[in-house]
């Protein structure tokens, strides 16, 4: 059978017009030409985009970081030992992006959002790209809301503010972990919610944060994060980044999320031995040439959202692992360049029994009383100084026993100073408390008090302030900090002081047994024990407290 030219070109055409647009579907595909470390070199994929997810047999997740002319390194997500050489790769086109959403809040995810709890999977709906681009200047609006800790020695001094970035630094074993626990365990009752990112810590380390905060009841407003030890180094790269993701889901609908990067510094390592095994050039220690766009990026997005926007913030608090106390090293240097001030954890003053083990000296908050209810920074206002002159005069102390009378007060004032600011564990205090005690430190309540009887004093100061006035611990807390409070407060301690009793007399030496506990002041002293705490400097002057 013969088939006529003209009959050719119609069969051709019927053929074409028969076609179903998209019945055809054209993939973009690469081979495999080498794997090992969890890093592929992929051939092919000429159109790829950096940060793409990438599809690999096995269930194995491929992202794609080196765009090179004649191939594409990605690092691997899964199984990655499955892979072999000749494999095929697809593209998926879209960016790496992280399941989002409130299913999360009290689980323990991995960095792409897998369940490690053994809870059971998490139905999410929505994503969020892993790398966001931070809000720029118009969209913010200055930090002024407090986040509370519930530690006296942070919010009275280093007060960190909603919005803010506030690195926690220091040796290993001094306390950093702790401070970020306490601050979810004082929050569980508030509007925040928490994404606690364990980078590089083992998964029973992990567990047992998760335990403590259950004890506490808080664990229902933290979404747990982790990438644990024995995982790859692209996990743990992956993971703060994730974590800002489950953050910016709360942020942009208005809410207020804290993001806890436990710790940038193992973040680093990993991104270190990534980068090496991409062939990318060293620099400094080996690290790559974009290890401080690596956490500046991170912590740029960290924000206080403008009203038009919602008013959301998200809260940054990255820890930092040092070597010696060196803050002076690369990654410390460059994170404490990004951050709005740092909490210094010294092992010193932690093996001396302070706790948080907080130096006043070099620990700052950049946003300041701005962040503060306005009766905490009345209060607190001396605390730094008088901290920091006992801290010079307890070194230079320590060299002579002859010491002029001012010195000794200042040393006295500060070792109490030191005690008031002493909080164990797990025990965070709402903020109208702690105003009560610092008042109580600063305006000379404590000074003829033995050190030793601080604690006690302060624990049933707080437990008769709370049921003898519940209500004036509400004003303050509200920020209420008129003359009116202020009287209130300053009867309230000194009916308390009386009735406790004091040690020592107004030069500061011990009573003798059988004196009286109720001293009446010198009529030079118009801030003894009469009326102790007045507020001008000239009365405390005259008053001698020794103590």
């Amino acid at each position: 059978m013969q088939i006529k030219p003209d009959e050719i070109t119609s069969i051709l055409k019927s053929r074409i017009e028969g076609l179903d647009q998209g019945q055809a579907e054209l993939t973009e595909v690469g081979t495999v030409l080498s794997v090992a470390d969890g890093i592929a070199r992929i051939h092919g994929l000429e159109n790829c985009m950096s940060f793409e997810m990438l599809e690999l047999p096995h269930d194995v997740t491929g992202l794609a970081l080196n765009l090179e002319s004649d191939n594409v390194g990605a690092v691997l997500f899964g199984p990655w030992e499955k892979i072999v050489e000749g494999d095929t790769v697809k593209r998926t086109g879209h960016l790496l992006d992280i399941p989002v959403g409130e299913q999360m809040l009290g689980r323990i995810v991995s960095p792409l959002g897998i369940a490690l709890d053994g809870k059971g999977d998490i139905e999410v709906t929505e994503r969020r790209p892993a790398e966001f681009k931070a809000p720029g200047v118009v969209q913010r609006q200055p930090v002024t809301e407090p986040m509370q800790t519930g530690l006296k020695a942070v919010d009275s001094m280093i007060p960190i503010g909603r919005g803010q970035r506030e690195l926690i630094i220091g040796d290993r074993q001094t306390g950093k972990t702790a401070i970020a626990i306490d601050t979810i365990i004082n929050n569980k009752d508030s509007d925040l919610v928490f994404v606690y990112v364990a980078i590089g810590q083992r998964m029973a380390t992990v567990v047992g944060i998760a335990e403590t905060l259950a004890e506490a009841g808080a664990l229902d407003k933290v979404i747990i994060v982790a990438a644990s030890a024995d995982e790859a180094a692209p996990i743990k790269f992956l993971a703060p980044y994730a974590g800002a993701a489950m953050g910016e889901y709360f942020l942009y609908k208005g809410g207020h999320a804290v993001a806890i990067y436990d710790d940038l510094t193992k973040h680093a390592f990993a991104y270190r031995q990534m980068s090496l095994l991409l062939r990318r050039p060293p620099g400094r220690e080996a690290y790559p040439g974009d290890v401080f766009y690596l956490h500046s990026r991170l912590l740029e997005r960290a924000v206080k959202l403008s009203d038009a926007l919602g008013g959301g913030s998200m809260t940054a608090l990255p820890v930092i692992e040092t070597q010696a106390g060196d803050v002076s090293a690369y990654i410390p240097t460059n994170v404490i360049s990004i951050t709005d001030g740092q909490i210094f954890l010294e092992p010193k003053l932690f093996n001396s029994g302070v706790r948080p083990a907080i130096n006043v000296g070099i620990s700052v908050s950049r946003v300041g009383g701005n962040a503060q209810i306005s009766p905490m920074k009345k209060v607190a206002g001396r605390l730094k100084i008088e901290l920091s002159q006992y801290r010079d005069l307890e070194a230079f102390a320590q060299f002579g026993s002859d010491l002029d009378p001012d010195t000794q007060r200042t040393l006295a004032r500060g070792a109490r100073l030191v005690k008031t600011l002493n909080q164990n564990e797990r025990e965070p205090l709402a903020v109208g408390l702690q105003v009560v005690q610092v008042y109580a430190a600063t305006n000379g309540f404590l000074d003829r008090i033995d050190v030793d009887r601080v604690d006690e004093f302060l624990v049933g100061l707080t437990q008769r302030v709370q049921s003898e006035d519940r209500a004036l611990v509400d004003k303050i807390a509200g920020g209420d900090w008129s003359d009116e409070t202020q009287d209130g407060l300053k009867k309230l301690i000194a009916t308390y002081a009386d009735d406790f009793g004091y040690d020592l007399d107004e030069e500061g030496q011990p009573l003798a047994e059988g004196e009286s506990d109720r001293i009446v002041s010198r009529p030079a002293a118009t801030n003894g024990a009469g009326e102790p705490g007045a507020e001008s400097e000239a009365q405390e002057e005259a008053a001698g407290a020794a103590a």
